[in-house]
C-alpha cells in the first residue's frame, strides 16, 4: 500500500507538470493558464495556433492558405529560429494580422528560476520586436506543456499568460505522418466554442522541417468549421 501511494503522489506531481490539460498547478499557479477562450454566443468562435515556427519552407505557405481564407491565428514561435531569413515572415504575420507568442524548443525552461525565466522571454520579446518591428503579445506555450511553479512565478513577474490547447486538439499521430484529410476531419469534429487547436508550421530542432501536412489540413479544416457555424479568432 505504501509503495502504491508514492507511485499514485509521483504520478499526480508528474501530470501537474507534464499533463498537455490542465492539471493542479494550473489552478494555483501564480500566472493564469489558459487552455480554452471564454465562449461567445454572439460570435462562436476557434482558436488556431501554431508552434515551432517561423520555417522558411512551411509557415509562407500556410500565410498564403490563412490569407486566402480571411483567417486570422496565432504563431509561437521559437527565438533561435527567428534570423534575417525569417524576420520577413514574422513582419508579414503582424501586417497580416495574425498574433504572435513566444515558445521554446527545450523543457529547460521548467528547470530555471523565475528571475532567468522572466529574462529569458522578455529578451525573446525584444528580439522578435527588433528584427520584426513589432513586440509579441504577453503570450507564452512551453515545449510540449511542461511547465513548473518557477515557471509561473516567472511568467507572473512580466505578466504573461500560458497558453496551452484542447483536449486531443492536437497534430499527434501516434509516431506516424499526419494525415491532412484525417486531421482536418478529426479536428473539425471535437471542435467547439472556445476550443484552441495546436498544429505545426516548424520543428522544434529542424528549423526547415517539411510540414506540408499542417498547410493542406488547415486549408481543409477552415471551410469544414465554417461549416459548423463556428469562426476564427487569436488568442492574443
Amino acid at each position: 500500500m505504501f509503495w502504491l501511494l508514492i507511485a499514485a503522489g509521483f504520478g499526480l506531481l508528474s501530470l501537474a507538470h507534464l499533463a498537455p490539460f490542465p492539471f493542479l498547478l494550473d489552478a494555483v499557479a501564480p500566472a493564469p493558464a489558459l487552455w480554452r477562450m471564454p465562449p461567445d454566443a454572439d460570435a462562436p468562435a476557434i482558436y488556431l495556433t501554431f508552434d515551432d515556427g517561423p520555417n522558411p519552407t512551411a509557415t509562407p505557405d500556410l500565410l498564403d492558405v490563412l490569407g486566402r481564407h480571411g483567417v486570422r491565428a496565432t504563431f509561437f514561435l521559437i527565438d533561435r529560429h527567428l534570423n534575417d531569413e525569417t524576420a520577413p515572415l514574422v513582419r508579414r504575420m503582424f501586417a497580416e494580422g495574425h498574433a504572435v507568442g513566444l515558445h521554446s524548443h527545450t523543457r529547460a525552461l521548467m528547470l530555471m528560476t523565475p528571475t532567468e525565466v522572466a529574462a529569458t522571454l522578455s529578451a525573446a520579446a525584444a528580439r522578435i520586436e527588433r528584427l520584426a518591428g513589432s513586440r509579441p503579445c504577453r503570450a507564452f506555450r512551453p515545449h510540449a506543456g511542461a511547465r513548473s511553479g518557477q515557471m509561473f512565478a516567472g511568467l507572473a513577474a512580466i505578466d504573461h499568460v500560458l497558453v496551452g490547447w484542447g483536449w486531443t486538439l492536437w497534430d499527434f499521430n501516434w509516431y506516424r505522418r499526419p494525415d491532412p484529410a484525417g486531421l482536418a476531419e478529426r479536428l473539425a469534429g471535437r471542435v467547439s466554442d472556445g476550443s484552441i487547436i495546436v498544429l505545426h508550421d516548424g520543428h522544434h530542432e529542424d528549423p526547415a522541417a517539411d510540414r506540408r501536412y499542417t498547410v493542406e489540413a488547415v486549408d481543409r479544416l477552415i471551410p469544414a468549421v465554417r461549416a459548423r457555424g463556428l469562426g476564427f479568432g487569436t488568442v492574443c
